[in-house]
Parts: C-alpha cells; sequence; structure tokens
C-alpha cells in the first residue's frame, strides 16, 4: 500500500466522494493499490481493466474513430476513459491509465510512453472547473517500472486535482465572505 493510495482514500472519504479506476497498461494495479488501504470500500467504487482496444470502446465510451485514427495510447483515450469509468461505475472521480509498457512499441508510440488522466466532479466538459487533466509520461526502466510509476503518477494527478478543487472551493468561500474580488 503506498502512501499515496492512502492519502487518496483518506481524502475521499472527508470529502464524501467516490472514485472508479479505468486501467490499460496497468492491469489492475491501480486497483489493487487503492484497495490494500484499509477503509478503500467506502470510496472506492470498482475498475474496468480494458486490456483490448475495443473494449476501451465498448466499456468505456471511448469514440471508435478516436481509437482507429490514434491508437490506444493517446492523451484523448485516456481522457474519455477517465471520463468513461466514471459516467459507467457512478463514481464522483474517474481516474485512467494506458500506454505502452514494453517490451515493444504499441501503436506508433515507442515503450514508457503513458497516458493518465483525471476526471472529476466538474470533469473536463466544464472549463471553468478543475475536475478534469490528463498529464503525458516518458518513462525509463523495465516492465515493471513502467507500470509501477504509471500507478504512482496517476494516484500523484488525482491528488493533485483534489487539493487544486479544494483550493478553489477556499477561494470562493473568501470572496464570499469578503464581498468580492
Amino acid at each position: 500500500m503506498s502512501s499515496r493510495a492512502a492519502e487518496v482514500v483518506e481524502l475521499l472519504t472527508v470529502r464524501g466522494e467516490t472514485l472508479a479506476v479505468a486501467e490499460s497498461l496497468t492491469g489492475g494495479l491501480v486497483a489493487a493499490e487503492i484497495t490494500a488501504v484499509p477503509g478503500a470500500s467506502r470510496v472506492f467504487r470498482g475498475s474496468v481493466t480494458a486490456y483490448a482496444t475495443e473494449l476501451k470502446h465498448r466499456l468505456l465510451g471511448v469514440e471508435a474513430t478516436l481509437l482507429a485514427e490514434r491508437g490506444a495510447v493517446d492523451p484523448q483515450v485516456a481522457a474519455e476513459m477517465a471520463a468513461g469509468v466514471r459516467e459507467a461505475l457512478g463514481a464522483d472521480w474517474g481516474i485512467a491509465t494506458t500506454g505502452v509498457a514494453g517490451p515493444d512499441p504499441q501503436d506508433g508510440q515507442p515503450v514508457g510512453t503513458v497516458f493518465v488522466a483525471v476526471d472529476g466532479p466538474h470533469g473536463p466538459h466544464n472549463q471553468a472547473a478543475r475536475g478534469g487533466k490528463t498529464a503525458a509520461l516518458r518513462l525509463n526502466g523495465g516492465r515493471a517500472d513502467i507500470r509501477m510509476e504509471s500507478v504512482r503518477s496517476v494516484l500523484a494527478l488525482l491528488l493533485e486535482q483534489i487539493a487544486g478543487e479544494q483550493s478553489g472551493n477556499e477561494r470562493a468561500q473568501d470572496t464570499e465572505r469578503n464581498g468580492g474580488f
């Protein structure tokens, strides 16, 4: 169990929010990391391990044309996976991983190319909100190293988005107390 996973569970518990996970290259490692935390059942809704490309479309709602044109290793695919799992499992937050752990390149992308995404309560559809974010990673090491760093990175991105949303809410409350800008 990682300290990031424990922090995610703690923060979401305090906020009364839930999490769903969509995984490709990590093959269930993100879900395993989260469920290793005592009390995770209060916040963790479930996960979809969509390793096969067609499952990203069928189970998570990733656009088929996007997958056909760009392949599964793409930032927009990661964003759609996060939004799709959030919707499919009825969670406040959705996170996703997609990439190339090796040993061979995939979809024209070299080994170590990874995209992680978060879709939050306000989501990427509301541009004023801080709910949606995608990060591109270029990771080194072997297959196991790339997969574990992907887990750490998606949890860090989620924590960053939760903290950003909390900061935004605190600023909004402060503005209300002080009578405007």
